[in-house]
Parts: structure tokens; C-alpha cells; sequence
């Protein structure tokens, strides 16, 4: 993998982040749900419009790490009402953290993670918590490793299915 840059979205790049993000949420999640609802969620979810709109929210941040130009992998940091299981003070939510294939297991999930601790650090958080599916052990293990613990679950529906997120928080690492 060539050098990897980590900057902040901007709306310029809703394009290319609608497409990678729908690709990685599909290869992330279709062998596990129906591909007819899989599909409805993706177009709501991850069209270049709704990604134009997170791009340009002051309450969100987009992360987006890129080598050679081409997309590998993205975090969003959003303000938004914690689950009850989240007690801690001044939390703010990971909301999406994904890497192209290629690119897990090259450093980057915790370069990138280092990124999300310093845009939670903006926003004034103290705390980041985050849903991730009971189903994804992979993800589990790789929040487990960079100190999050989980304090509980909360339902995550996919359009009329409902699936168990488990709930997950860390406290902000501090710039040095």
C-alpha cells in the first residue's frame, strides 16, 4: 500500500464517499441479510446527496484515509443521543468506521482510529461510545484492542429487521 493520507471530508468528496461507503457496508453485512433490504437501506443511507449533507453538518465529522488518490477507508464522529447504556460524561458517537479489504491489517484501522479520538477532541467529548453488531467479531475485537468496553446492547434496524448492536465506549485519548 502506497502512503496513506488521513484528512477531513469535504462535500467535494460525497462522490466518491457514497460509493466506497455502500461497497464496504455490503461486503461487510450482505451474506447476513436479505439482499432486498440490504439494498433499500444502502440507497437511503448511502447516496452522494445524504453524503453531501453529513459532509456539510457541523455536527458531523468525516474522516477519510486515501492512498494514491483512490478512497480506503473512512470514520464519521457525530453528535448524537447516546443509547441509555451510555452513562458517561460528554459522549459522541462513532458512527461509521469501515476499510477497503486491502487495507485491514496494515495499521490503518488504528491510524485511522487515532483520527476519530482527535475529531471527538474538537467536539468537546470526553467519551466516544459506538453500536457495532453482535455478529461482527472482527470489529469487536479491533474496539476491544484500542480500549473500548462494552456497556450494553441496543436494537439496530435494518429496514424491518431487527438486529442486536452491542454498545461500546471508550474514554477520549488526549493529544499530546
Amino acid at each position: 500500500m502506497s502512503k496513506v493520507t488521513i484528512c477531513i471530508g469535504s462535500a467535494s468528496d460525497a462522490d466518491d464517499l457514497a460509493a466506497f461507503a455502500a461497497r464496504t457496508f455490503a461486503e461487510t453485512f450482505a451474506a447476513d441479510n436479505r439482499p432486498e433490504v440490504l439494498q433499500g437501506l444502502m440507497c437511503a443511507t448511502f447516496s452522494a446527496e445524504r453524503q453531501a449533507k453529513e459532509l456539510a453538518d457541523p455536527s458531523v465529522t468525516t474522516i477519510l484515509a486515501r492512498s494514491d488518490g483512490e478512497l480506503i477507508g473512512y470514520a464519521q464522529v457525530r453528535r448524537s443521543v447516546p443509547p441509555p447504556c451510555v452513562t458517561h460524561a460528554d459522549p459522541i458517537e462513532l458512527h461509521r468506521f469501515y476499510l477497503d479489504k486491502q487495507a485491514q491489517g496494515s495499521g490503518l484501522a488504528s491510524e485511522l482510529m487515532l483520527a476519530v479520538h482527535e475529531a471527538a477532541e474538537e467536539f468537546g467529548a470526553q467519551h466516544i461510545w459506538l453500536g457495532v453488531w453482535e455478529r461482527n467479531p472482527r470489529a469487536i475485537a479491533f474496539y476491544q484492542k484500542t480500549g473500548f468496553c462494552d456497556v450494553g446492547s441496543t436494537i439496530y434496524m435494518v429496514g424491518p429487521d431487527r438486529q442486536t448492536d452491542r454498545v461500546m465506549v471508550t474514554a477520549v485519548r488526549k493529544a499530546p
